[in-house]
This record gives structure tokens, sequence and C-alpha cells, in this order.
């Protein structure tokens, strides 16, 4: 990608994040730590000429399903589909207001782009195997022979604390599910603490590993990272693979960073303008450098 490219990606994912702040104001409640620290992959999937998708015909057969396992983050991906062009921009403010589209946690077709219902963590990535089956059976009657399409499953890194998912990461290796990929928001925060000191994660790189998986390690707030990383999960046609996306829970607004505490809460009026604040300059900052 191109340096102006980057940027541009940049600038959206600081136009995403001012959104985040506004829907969960304008909410009262909700997220505020994982949505913000992964606005830079959501920015990269679907702006990053990463998944193929038409925000005009939602439901095309052959479009990329992406599942959000971590539902609670889905203010980002709420923002991220609005910009996108899937719904109007305005309703981002009806976040968890009754009889509204965008719940607390994401329902599926409740909005047009939206594959899944994720609440319970530790369901999301089965969700996206029964994708890929689905497409593998599909393809084995028609003559393409091969899916048509490629499933992408946002997880955190807490719900890997939950032995569902390590069912299904073990039956996606046996299978060799080429065409799904993983990406793990590695922040290392839960609603109870540091994910070391809940219930230690690490190795996971060996772990997945162990279990057939191709494992791609990245800096989750690098948007050229990102993009090579999933272009690099295109091209692996041996095995699933994950990609260990580390953030920065929080990312952008300083008194939010790496405080387990945000994991559940959102900003008072008085943060919110603050927070606001502190991603409009970051924004006029990255403009800057286009010029």
């Amino acid at each position: 990608m191109t340096d102006e490219q980057i940027k541009k990606l940049e600038e959206k994912a600081n136009e995403i994040r001012q959104d985040i702040i506004k829907m969960l104001l304008a909410a009262g409640s909700g997220h505020s730590a994982g949505p913000l620290g992964m606005a830079d992959v959501f920015t990269a999937l679907y702006f990053g000429q990463v998944l193929k998708y038409d925000p005009e015909n939602p439901w095309v057969e052959d479009r990329d399903r992406v599942i959000l396992s971590n539902g609670h983050i889905c203010p980002v991906w709420y923002a991220t589909l609005a910009h996108a062009g899937f719904f109007p921009h305005e309703e981002l403010l009806t976040l968890r207001k009754l009889n509204g589209r965008l719940q607390g946690h994401p329902h599926y077709r409740e909005l047009p782009g939206v594959e899944n219902t994720g609440g319970p963590l530790g369901q999301g990535l089965s969700q996206a195997i029964g994708h890929v089956l689905a497409g593998r059976m599909d393809a084995s009657t028609s003559s393409a022979q091969v899916p048509k399409f490629r499933v992408y499953c946002l997880m955190s890194d807490a719900e890997l604390q939950e032995g569902q998912n390590w069912e299904a990461i073990m039956f996606a290796g046996k299978n060799n599910l080429h065409n799904l990929t993983a990406i793990i928001d590695r922040n290392n925060i839960q609603i109870d603490g540091f994910t070391e000191d809940v219930m230690p994660l690490e190795n996971l790189v060996n772990k997945f590993t162990a279990f057939n998986w191709s494992v791609i390690e990245i800096n989750g707030h690098d948007m050229a990272e990102i993009v090579a990383a999933i272009g690099k999960a295109k091209s692996i046609f041996e095995n699933p693979t994950v990609i260990i996306a580390h953030t920065i829970p929080g990312k952008g607004v300083d008194f939010m960073q790496w405080k387990y505490e945000w994991h559940g809460k959102p900003p008072k009026a008085d943060e919110a303008k603050n927070a606001l604040h502190q991603l409009r300059t970051l924004g006029g900052k990255i403009r800057s450098e286009h010029e």
C-alpha cells in the first residue's frame, strides 16, 4: 500500500473512533476499550481492499462473511458498516435504544452486513466454521469446486479461556479450513483484570501451531501490517490462519488506554468531550501529513 492509502485508512479509523465515543455517550451504556482498540482492524477489513462486499446488495451469495464472536465490541462494527454505506450514518446514535436495530450485542441480519448473533462469548468461531462448511458443500455441487467466499472471525483474547473454542480450533485444523481467518484482539484485558492474571493464555502462537493453524502476529494498529497479514492469509491453502493482533484497549484516548476498568463502561459527558478532543487533535495531525 502507498503512504497516501495508509494515511487515508488512519483517518477513517480516527473517524470511526469518534463515532464510537458519540454512540456510547448517547446510549449511556456499552463497552469502550475493545471497540476503540479494534478500529484499525475493522477499517483495514472494510476499506483496505480486503473484503468482498456490496452495501447495496449486502446478502449477495459470494460475499465474504464477517463473524463477530466478541459481540460486546459491536459499536466498532456498526460504525464501520455505516461508514461503508450499509445503513444511514445518523442511525449510529440509536445504539442500545428500545426498538432500534443497533442492539448492545449484534443480532443476525438485524442490520445489513451483520452475519451473526453475538453475545455469549466462545461461540463465534464455531459459527464461522459453519459458514465455511456450508460453502464447501455448495462448492461440491457446482462447477466451482472451491468456496466462493472467505470467512473472517473476530475474537477476543479472553474468550480463549473457554473450552468450546479449542474444540473448534482443533476441528478447523484437522479439516484444513483454509478459507477461514480468525483475528484475535490480543489486548490483554477482560472485565475482571488482565488476562494473564485471571487465566493465562500464553503461549498462543505455540498453541495454535500445535492445532495445525498458520499463525501471523501483528501490531493491530499498523495499517500496513494488518492489510499485509490478511493478504498473506489468503495465500495459505494448507490450513486455517489466525492473526494475533496486539492492540491497545481504549486506543486513542489516554485515560482509557490499558485500563481494564473501561472494558464495560461508557464515557460520561465530560469524559466524552475530552476523548473527542484528543481524537480530533490526532485527526488533524494525520490530515496534515497529507499536505
